[in-house]
């Protein structure tokens, strides 16, 4: 089911990543201690949806599943539990204690 690129974005923007335009509006992903990690996703300028195959890419970039995606946005996946399975799949390290 197609977005609201604006909702994705405001979403994105809620859990960690910070947007950066360019030719496109990128969203790099920084870690809870502020490092910018590798994982990023982008939208389009001036689109209005997201359609499904834009979507499924994009979950792909934040190296999650389509459904794990749609809950980021949608907020039952909230940024501390995002940021296990990034450390999980080893995208960013933990700092020793």
């Amino acid at each position: 089911m197609p977005r609201k690129q604006s909702e994705v974005e405001k979403s994105l923007s809620s859990k960690g990543f910070r947007h950066k335009e360019g030719d496109h509006n990128y969203f790099n992903y920084y870690s809870t201690i502020g490092k910018k990690t590798a994982v990023f996703t982008k939208t389009s300028h001036g689109a209005r949806e997201i359609d499904d195959h834009l979507l499924g890419r994009m979950a792909k970039q934040c190296k999650l599943s389509r459904a794990d995606f749609d809950r980021l946005i949608d907020c039952p996946l909230d940024r501390e539990s995002y940021e296990k399975k990034l450390i999980a799949q080893r995208m960013i390290e933990v700092l020793p204690s």
